[in-house]
């Protein structure tokens, strides 16, 4: 006995120089307290970012859009995985419309490394190859819808929410354009279907709605869970999350727990945590409506959450106040890391 409570001792003293004073600094160091807040980049003109997307390549990027006021070219930045602007794309006038409202959202990637755009004022998806600067359109759907979020889905094929209209349209490698899935939930009041992602564990999506016509109050907003059956077919929509009224829940990342964190683009600014099965965790910040999150920009219509390491990566896009200092892209430590999203061997476009 005597012998096994020396042993026992010599172990413990032996853990206690292993984690030393230093050790255990070090690490509580790199590791930021869950919220923590700080600005990872800011959006030069013409601004409005509405969603981060991390590439492969480890790069990140983000499109912007342009007010209705404005003629400028949308653009495509480019930051290191620490902040610094290394590139930008314009994009050319014969891609894009620019006597109206107009847009480019940095929506995926395909296999190769290309970047899928997601362009608003000819509801064009294109690709752009960041190595030689090339613009391709790759598809046009049909007039009147507005491209908001892509996500790669079963058979190789994009599939993108329509913020104009109740629909989900899948994108085939040839360029092929149909109507997957359309409901009356996905109907919007002024504000429409935002993000989606695909879970290839489950065989679903998840889909983010602002605004709804049929489920609940029309300021509610909505995370739908859409089912797929054999062949790609789209199943059953439910509801996971419902919203409060008048928050417009927007992009979102899920962490490897499960766990999901969706942007509140609307009155309370904030990042909402749930619960794989939808139950709502926690919110940050604290207060709503200020968009107090800590850092020297705050919330200002956050768009979306994007996993980079432990933290998201938030799109603060000011589209109400229109303030350019506040068009930034925002780093939020959430304490684990993220999913990558889906990216099947076809997914590439021919």
């Amino acid at each position: 006995m005597k012998r096994l409570l020396t042993t026992l001792a010599a172990a413990l003293l032996a853990s206690s120089l292993l984690v030393s004073p230093t050790t255990a600094t070090a690490t509580a160091a790199a590791a930021p307290p869950k919220w923590t807040t700080r600005v990872f980049a800011s959006v030069p003109a013409p601004g409005y970012p509405a969603y981060v997307f991390k590439h492969r390549n480890s790069r990140v990027y983000a499109g912007t859009y342009v007010d209705s006021a404005s003629r400028k070219a949308s653009k495509v930045f480019e930051w290191t995985s620490g902040g610094t602007l290394q590139r930008s794309w314009a994009l050319p006038q014969r891609l894009q419309v620019r006597d109206g409202s107009h847009g480019v959202q940095v929506a995926h990637q395909t296999r190769d490394g290309r970047l899928v755009l997601l362009e608003t004022s000819r509801s064009a998806i294109l690709t752009l190859d960041v190595t030689t600067g090339r613009f391709r359109t790759i598809a046009r759907l049909p007039g009147g819808a507005v491209p908001n979020y892509a996500a790669w889905g079963p058979g190789g094929a994009l599939y993108v929410t329509d913020y104009g209209d109740g629909v989900i349209w899948k994108v085939t490698r040839a360029g092929a354009v149909t109507r997957w899935f359309s409901d009356t939930d996905l109907d919007g009041v002024e504000f429409g279907t935002t993000g989606i992602v695909y879970r290839p564990q489950k065989r679903d999506f998840l889909i983010s709605q602002q605004t709804s016509q049929t489920a609940g109050l029309p300021t509610n907003g909505h995370l739908f869970r859409l089912g797929t059956r054999s062949g790609g077919r789209p199943g059953t929509l439910s509801t996971l999350w419902t919203s409060q009224p008048g928050e417009l829940p927007d992009g979102f990342g899920i962490g490897r727990s499960g766990h999901i964190y969706i942007a509140m683009a609307g009155l309370t600014a904030q990042l909402v945590e749930l619960s794989p099965s939808g139950q709502e965790l926690d919110r940050f910040p604290d207060a709503p409506f200020t968009g107090d999150n800590g850092s020297r920009i705050p919330f200002d219509t956050p768009c979306s959450a994007t996993f980079s390491g432990t933290k998201v990566l938030v799109a603060n896009q000011s589209a109400i106040q229109g303030d350019a200092s506040h068009q930034a892209i925002l780093a939020v430590e959430v304490g684990e890391r993220g999913r990558a999203p889906y990216l099947p061997q076809g997914a590439d476009f021919r």
